[in-house]
């Protein structure tokens, strides 16, 4: 039966190869089996994408069909039946027939995501051991975010080795090739996957991928160039930060030991409100009562701000709700020079209750008609 590639890689017949290679990838992440997905969809969607994804083999399909990769072409079962790939770049169909060997350079994109699904670096090689990263939340003062502060924040995590300084040896002690993998820093592994049997290159467990062993390990962390302990550490909190922002530390994670790298700190910020102040991006708000007469005649207030307080001339006349903007009194921009601005909304502050001479000026004045 004809198949039609682009239907089932969801893409036009019209569709850009970058197009078509998005689609695999994101079908093939979306059905392969170690998520649960239909085995038989996702061998279809690999095999659409190595006819669609060579530009030769899709004018071939674009004129023949699927017919011209059935008999004596890609196989049946796509991809020669897995039978034809070659051990590390030897005989095309070398090797045991019901399994294949990745020479992942050959393999292109579905290299990427087979070596998602069953743990191997695929083209771009094995990934470096790197630590889990750590995530703390932070809280701040409004004034804190507003202008920076230098934080402690404590950890209590694998980190390196205070004896050996993460080396895994006691002082001075020499490397001697690891046995496990004779010096090559991985060992080579046959897996067993829905394609058949898979011969995959991992790093090697002992040496972590180095090749390498201390001869006399550290007797602190017994060689694994770790230990589980408390540090201190001091963050500066930029100027202007913003609830829900992220700060990265580089390097302050967890510490997976020995030739390896430690992850990452993300310290999650939060930020206290304020009784007087609300912040917008990078300007504030805030609402000042002032007295009736004074927005009738007009006169000096005093305005709180962060930077403490300024004097804020009211105009005759002014009304209840006016806006004023004080320029620059505002949050300082975290990503460019700068600051904010500060806006006060004025509103008449009305006693509720009022002395008998008061009451009869304001009499006066409404007679007036004022």
């Amino acid at each position: 039966m004809s198949k039609d590639y682009y239907k089932i890689l969801g893409v036009s017949n019209g569709a850009s190869q970058d197009e078509i290679k998005k689609s695999f990838r994101r079908l093939a992440h979306e059905h392969h089996p170690d998520k649960g997905g239909d085995q038989q969809k996702f061998k279809d969607i690999n095999e659409a994408y190595q006819i669609l994804g060579d530009v030769e083999k899709r004018k071939t399909f674009d004129q023949f069909g699927s017919a011209a990769f059935e008999q004596g072409g890609m196989g049946a079962g796509g991809f020669g039946g897995f039978g034809g790939f070659s051990a590390g770049g030897g005989s095309a169909y070398g090797g045991d027939p019901s399994g294949f060997n990745i020479n992942m350079e050959d393999m292109g994109d579905l290299g990427d995501v087979l070596g998602g699904m069953f743990g191997f670096g695929g083209r771009r090689g094995g990934r470096e051991a790197r630590g889990q990263d750590i995530q703390v939340d932070v809280n701040l003062a409004f004034k804190e975010a507003v202008f920076g502060v230098e934080k402690e924040i404590k950890l209590y995590k694998n980190d390196s080795c205070t004896e050996c300084d993460g080396s895994g040896g006691t002082k001075g002690s020499k490397m001697k090739e690891c046995s496990a993998c004779h010096g090559k820093g991985s060992v080579t592994k046959t897996q067993r996957t829905i394609f058949g049997s898979v011969q995959v290159q991992h790093p090697c467990v002992d040496c972590r991928g180095q090749g390498g062993v201390p001869e006399q390990p550290c007797s602190r962390c017994k060689g694994f160039g770790i230990e589980k302990r408390q540090k201190e550490i001091r963050v500066a909190i930029p100027a202007g930060i913003s609830e829900g922002e992220s700060i990265r530390v580089t390097g302050e994670g967890e510490h997976p030991g020995r030739g390896a790298k430690p992850g990452d700190l993300f310290l999650r910020i939060h930020v206290s409100s304020h009784p007087t102040f609300t912040r917008e991006a990078g300007d504030i708000r805030s609402i000042v009562d002032i007295p009736y007469s004074t927005t009738m005649l007009g006169g000096n207030v005093d305005v709180e701000t962060v930077d403490g307080p300024v004097t804020l001339k009211i105009p005759e006349g002014t009304q209840t709700g006016t806006i004023f903007k004080l320029r620059g009194k505002g949050v300082p921009f975290l990503r460019s020079h700068g600051r904010g601005d500060h806006y006060v909304t004025v509103q008449a502050k009305v006693k509720t209750k009022l002395s008998r001479e008061e009451r009869s000026l304001l009499e006066k004045i409404r007679d007036a008609g004022l």
